[in-house]
């Protein structure tokens, strides 16, 4: 392995030159830095990250807190962690990944500890007590979701508001007139978590000013859970014939149920569905949705929390627009039965 050493003895100069090369902390002349790079390029030297980090007082690694309560549904985490991780890399930074639901006390530990440059925050709830502590933090926060008050704070999310207001005005669009909206599981909506208030407040908007009939509720993702909540919203609400799903975790279960009510998608039921593409295209029947851009979501979280750290940007707030996607899990509404008249018995006769 090639050491700061091999770098002077291939430059001519010092190992102190080397390295103050390499923090910037004394000047050097343009012609020995020239010289000093070009050998650390033509030797492939790297200096070791605990090195870099006390000639920058930098740690360059990220923290990223992603909670993983028994309601997350971890393969769409992974895709957002995924989008943190390879974008860090790129910028030569390493994550620190936190998984364990430790509260504003976990965010002041690792920020005490010195072992991050910047934090990303997901799984952020409407009235989040963790945004407080990140607002006193001297490290730079940016938050995947978005609080009622992010004062201070950069956040990046998708604009779930908008996708709900897409999917149903969509639904609408196809002539549905009574729709259902298969929700998270109920500890999610309990704990205020800010996608799936926003994403309700959307849904419930569009259909009002679509003047349809809508109703909401929150699904366990299971066969029992799902065939309960279609009992439910099948009594409350006649006529049903679409379907929003924001639960991934309950696609799966619900097309189940319906098969084996001989419910047809969607000849008898349309379904559209907030989802990851791959999720989306899983099915017999591919669903028309709108995507989370997840792994997007996280490029950007770390381009914002960086350019905080670097002072080429204040906090602010992204959010991203929501892309439909067209499939074939979305039809018509189907009419209403005509009844067959009934034939005189002059009628009957004449038929026999």
């Amino acid at each position: 392995m090639v050491t700061i050493s091999d770098v002077a003895k291939d430059a001519g100069v010092s190992v102190s030159t080397v390295s103050y090369v390499l923090s910037g902390k004394r000047p050097i002349s343009a012609t020995t830095r020239e010289r000093v790079e070009r050998s650390i390029s033509s030797l492939g030297y790297h200096p070791q990250a605990s090195a870099r980090a006390l000639a920058s007082n930098r740690s360059s690694a990220l923290a990223l807190v992603v909670p993983l309560r028994r309601d997350v549904i971890v393969p769409v985490i992974m895709q957002f962690a995924s989008g943190v991780v390879v974008t860090a890399r790129t910028h030569d930074h390493d994550v620190l990944l936190m998984t364990q639901d430790e509260g504003a006390g976990g965010l002041q530990r690792v920020s005490g500890s010195g072992l991050v440059d910047a934090l990303i925050v997901m799984d952020v709830e409407a009235q989040d007590p963790r945004v407080e502590v990140l607002r006193g933090l001297r490290q730079p926060a940016v938050l995947i979701g978005l609080p009622d008050d992010p004062r201070g704070l950069g956040c990046v999310d998708l604009d779930f508001a908008a996708a709900g207001r897409v999917l149903a005005r969509h639904l609408a669009e196809h002539g549905h007139r009574a729709l259902a909206l298969l929700g998270p599981s109920p500890a999610v909506y309990d704990r205020g978590t800010s996608f799936a208030t926003r994403f309700l407040r959307g849904y419930q908007q569009a259909a009002e000013e679509e003047g349809v009939r809508a109703v909401a509720h929150a699904c366990e993702p299971s066969f029992a859970g799902v065939a309960a909540w279609l009992d439910r919203v099948e009594s409350e609400l006649p006529g049903l014939s679409a379907l929003v799903v924001h639960n991934e975790a309950a696609l799966a279960p619900l097309l189940s149920v319906l098969s084996a009510r001989g419910r047809r998608v969607p000849e008898d039921l349309s379904v559209v569905a907030l989802c990851p593409a791959d999720v989306a295209v899983s099915f017999p029947v591919p669903l028309s949705a709108v995507e989370i851009p997840a792994a997007t979501i996280g490029e950007l979280a770390v381009e914002m929390v960086l350019d905080q750290l670097e002072g080429r940007a204040q906090p602010s707030v992204r959010l991203l627009p929501p892309e439909f996607h067209e499939r074939a899990s979305c039809g018509p509404a189907p009419r209403p039965a005509t009844p067959r008249p009934r034939r005189s018995r002059a009628t009957a006769r004449m038929g026999s």
